[in-house]
């Protein structure tokens, strides 16, 4: 965070459970927990949020009632160290309870959006990248800066090379559809794809060095005029209407059996 502001940067953003660890990975489970602890280390970077005036988005597990498994989040703390809102992370991968993520965490249910600098953020969690339609509903929202926090280390790597760099590539795509930036942050433990910035080209305009710690500066400009290849239909798409122009009412074009 110090290193952040030093570079100039309002907005810090930390890697999915970065400060509580993983359970199921760092952590075998709930049990291992020292939740006083946890939220001790959370009200310090708050009061460093406070003194550097920066805002930190802080990947960090989050306990709930005795009943319940905690969720997967991340905090949304404003350049006075306040806690304005909390991400629960949606989709926990498992096929039921006892699977997975799952096994440990309980999903979210809601979208957040914040704003930083009139830049309005999203957030998603690492596996929620698989489902475009958080992507588009949080176009349709008016984000500009997705925010996207991964625990996607420790693979081999055979994993990586067949399997990690598909989450990059993903993330291009999900920049240039919905025409806005994605910042994704990744851990450093080998195997790991590296930290990116995306624009809304869907080109990657900064990388960390992989398997590497260090802090990623990247200047975000939403006024700046870059290419938007659906610009002209995006939002009539998002309203249902799946066609540019206008639509035919012609009996060739009905009939799908002739040539």
């Amino acid at each position: 965070m110090r290193s952040a502001k030093k570079r100039g940067a309002h907005l810090v953003h930390f890697s999915e459970a970065c400060l509580s660890g993983y359970l199921g990975a760092e952590l075998k489970s709930v049990k291992e927990t020292d939740w006083e602890q946890v939220r001790g280390y959370v009200k310090e970077v708050q009061a460093l949020a406070a003194e550097l005036k920066v805002y930190v988005v802080l990947g960090c597990n989050y306990q709930l009632t005795a009943a319940h498994k905690p969720h997967n989040s991340l905090y949304v703390i404003d350049d006075k160290g306040r806690i304005v809102t909390r991400y629960d992370k949606l989709f926990c991968t498992g096929c039921d309870e006892n699977d997975g993520d799952l096994k440990h965490y309980s999903p979210g249910s809601e979208l957040v959006a914040f704003s930083v600098k009139r830049v309005k953020c999203g957030l998603l969690i690492c596996h929620d990248y698989r489902y475009p339609e958080l992507f588009r509903e949080y176009k349709r929202r008016g984000v500009q800066l997705m925010l996207v926090s991964f625990h996607n280390a420790r693979m081999t790597e055979k994993q990586y090379r067949h399997y990690g760099m598909s989450v990059p590539a993903t993330l291009q795509t999900a920049a240039a559809c919905n025409y806005y930036w994605v910042g994704c942050n990744n851990g450093t433990r080998k195997y790991a794809w590296p930290s990116s910035v995306i624009n809304p080209e869907g080109w990657t305009v900064n990388k960390a060095r992989a398997h590497r710690n260090g802090v990623l500066i990247t200047g975000i400009d939403t006024d700046i005029k870059l290419y938007d290849a659906s610009a002209a239909w995006r939002e009539r798409c998002l309203r249902g209407i799946y066609h540019s122009g206008h639509a035919v009412n012609d009996k060739r074009s009905r009939d799908r059996t002739c040539i």
